[in-house]
């Protein structure tokens, strides 16, 4: 018996994922690195910017897990508390955390310049726009409308802690398939300025696309990378770009600034019949 039904020989681009903190707005990803730094100074702990931003892009519970098992922060945390950085002290540092996140991410809300641009020019081509986040419901319930306001709207949003597992996991991936009603995986496209956020579209099965300038990355804002001479930012752009190739970049560009091209050419791909 043969089925009625089959996949097209060429699968079209349906939509492309972002990010929010470091993809879309915040450029530099500064909200969530001081808010760490603030979150272990207050318990007594020492916490460098580079350790800060180690496991960006991940569930924050996460993020604060990781820290909290770099040895240097465990050290600080057992002889300050007089016992080892446990789960709970996670939960704690968690619930801490968020409204200390929530009250910061309006300073660092500004679009990154050309996301506006971007996602009406993706959207003139029928593409859909998704989106997922390290960021939780209550710290997007604050950033969303600011965003919007901007011209960055999507037509999802997939927080972290909205299902079991949140990234490297392909989970949130899996419901923006199911919110955009969008399939298969090869035809959607994953923005993100994280390794971690990178191989959550790596593994759902998505092209993925790095953003090293605008991001956690490099780590530096709008004006702290406009300050630095041509032959620094490229050595900073390609210490940038090595991390994100590393983690399984299909393509690195500097921001979302550069995404046509890109798409231009994984349709292209797609139409030869390649596959991420």
């Amino acid at each position: 018996m043969t089925s009625n039904t089959s996949l097209p020989a060429t699968d079209p681009l349906k939509a492309v994922v972002f990010d929010w903190a470091g993809t879309l707005l915040d450029f530099g990803s500064c909200a969530p690195m001081g808010a760490f730094v603030r979150l272990f100074e207050r318990y007594g702990v020492k916490l460098g910017i580079d350790q800060a931003r180690g496991p960006m892009g991940m569930a924050k519970w996460d993020h604060i897990h990781a820290l909290g098992q770099l040895p240097e922060v465990a050290a600080q945390w057992l002889a300050r508390h007089g016992q080892p950085f446990s789960d709970a002290d996670v939960d704690h540092l968690y619930e801490v955390f968020t409204p200390m996140n929530a009250a910061v991410v309006a300073d660092f809300a500004e679009a990154i310049p050309g996301a506006p641009l971007m996602l009406a020019a993706l959207r003139a081509r029928g593409l859909k726009i998704g989106s997922t986040t390290g960021y939780n419901r209550p710290i997007m319930q604050v950033l969303t409308p600011l965003a919007q306001a901007q011209g960055l709207v999507a037509d999802n949003l997939v927080c972290a802690g909205d299902l079991a597992e949140g990234r490297p996991s392909p989970l949130m991936m899996y419901r923006c398939f199911a919110d955009l009603g969008v399939w298969p995986a090869h035809s959607v496209v994953k923005v993100d300025d994280t390794g971690v956020g990178l191989q959550e579209g790596l593994n759902a099965g998505t092209w993925a696309v790095g953003v090293s300038v605008s991001g956690n990355a490099m780590g530096l804002s709008l004006a702290e990378w406009q300050s630095l001479g041509v032959a620094e930012q490229a050595r900073r752009r390609e210490k940038a770009a090595s991390q994100l190739s590393e983690a399984g970049a299909h393509y690195v560009i500097d921001s979302v600034a550069e995404l046509l091209p890109v798409i231009d050419d994984i349709q292209a791909r797609l139409s030869r019949g390649e596959r991420p």
